[in-house]
Parts: C-alpha cells; sequence; structure tokens
C-alpha cells in the first residue's frame, strides 16, 4: 500500500507540473500572438498590405498609404547600456532619390544604436542654427548639412521625444521613432522586458507617414529648384 501511495504522489506531482508548462506555454503563445498583431490597428492606413512575422516576432509590414509604398519595421532593443529596453518603429520610403550624399540626424545619440549605420558615416557636421541641441549630423561628404529645410520641417511636424533619427539616402528616406519602453518597475525587479502586448496605436504611426512623405518632397522640391538655378 504505501507503494501504491507513494506511485500515486508521483503521478499527482507529473500531472501538476504538466498542468504548469500547459499555462506557461498557453501565456507565451498569447504573447507572440500579441506581438505578431503589433501593427493590426495600423491597417487601416495602408492599402495593398503585405506583413511578415520577423524572427524577433515582432511584424514587418509593406503598403501603401496616399499612394506611397512604405516598409515599417518594428526592432526591439534589449542593449543592457540603455536604461531600459525599447521598442523601435523604422519608417522608410525606398523610393530612389536624385542625391549624391546620405544624411543622418541622430537625437540623443548613443553610438549603440543597431538599427542604423550612423556611426559609419564619417563626417559630422554642425547642426543649423534652431536645431536641438541633442541632436548629432553625419553625412559622407563634407560641407554644410545638406537637405537642412525638409528636415527641418520634419522636426516640426512629429513628437520630439519620441523621433530617434531623420535619414536621407539615394535609396529614399526613413524616420525612425519611440514605440514604447519595457515597463520600469517590471524590468527593474523582474527584468521583464516585455513589449508589444498593446497594438501601435495609428494616431502614433500616422504622423511619421505624413512627415517621410513631406520629407521625401522637400528633398525633390529643393533637387529641383537647384537644378534651375
Amino acid at each position: 500500500m504505501e507503494e501504491i501511495g507513494t506511485i500515486g504522489a508521483a503521478a499527482l506531482a507529473l500531472g501538476a507540473g504538466a498542468a504548469v508548462i500547459w499555462t506557461l506555454g498557453r501565456a507565451q503563445g498569447r504573447r507572440a500572438a500579441r506581438r505578431a498583431g503589433y501593427l493590426a490597428a495600423c491597417a487601416g492606413l495602408f492599402t495593398e498590405r503585405r506583413e511578415v512575422v520577423q524572427p524577433t516576432g515582432f511584424p514587418r509590414l509593406s503598403g501603401r498609404h496616399e499612394g506611397d509604398l512604405f516598409d515599417i519595421q518594428v526592432v526591439p532593443d534589449m542593449l543592457s547600456v540603455r536604461k531600459l529596453p525599447a521598442l523601435w518603429v523604422l519608417v522608410s520610403l525606398p523610393q530612389a532619390l536624385p542625391v549624391h550624399d546620405t544624411l543622418d540626424l541622430m537625437m540623443r545619440a548613443s553610438g549603440m544604436e543597431t538599427f542604423s549605420n550612423f556611426g559609419r558615416l564619417p563626417v559630422q557636421v554642425p547642426a543649423p542654427p534652431g536645431f536641438p541641441p541633442e541632436c548629432a549630423i553625419r553625412t559622407d561628404a563634407p560641407g554644410p548639412m545638406p537637405w537642412a529645410d525638409p528636415v527641418r520641417r520634419v522636426l516640426e511636424a512629429v513628437d520630439m521625444q519620441r523621433l530617434k533619427e531623420v535619414l536621407v539616402t539615394p535609396d529614399g528616406v526613413r524616420l525612425v521613432f519611440l514605440a514604447e519602453e519595457a515597463t520600469r518597475t517590471r524590468y527593474l525587479l523582474y527584468r521583464d522586458a516585455e513589449m508589444g502586448l498593446d497594438p501601435l496605436p495609428p494616431s502614433r504611426l500616422a504622423p511619421f507617414l505624413a512627415a517621410a512623405q513631406a520629407l521625401r518632397n522637400g528633398v525633390l522640391s529643393e533637387v529641383e529648384r537647384r537644378r534651375t538655378t
């Protein structure tokens, strides 16, 4: 009888362990589904929308907004040098521009921006008057900052507390902004860096879509003005 009781207790323990594993698996599955659906609320901003889930579990979206084809990437940043893990959104208009130089404006540069080639550009140029003091500007050509006026209009149009990067290249333009950070208390106490559990609000993405379009159009207008003068 004692042996039977021991077997029964072991069976109960195995059953309890299996239940815990099943519960944890379901919770992980729900979190994965919520990460994969991070851009779902923004679907109405795009036509011809295509979306894939990246190895990070977050989506990458391609779609047209007001006629322009956008590429939207969601990039988690877990580097320990940050005070809190962050979730960045990269808003790209990958349409070739008739320019030869690359311009990269980085807000609050740390040198650890894994989503950017900012640190590889060889020339740092001074910011024009009126630009925020916490910005750094790099390019691959010496001289004054190119495209200052179109970039200035971007800075005036978006939430500066969220803006991270403004990029102009021969291959197109990109804006990067902070979507969210890990919850401070949970991260400091438990190292819980879970992000992306609530969908990105369209109202947060839409101004950056408009600013990217305005940046591209501003650069094209300036190229045309220089060509005709």
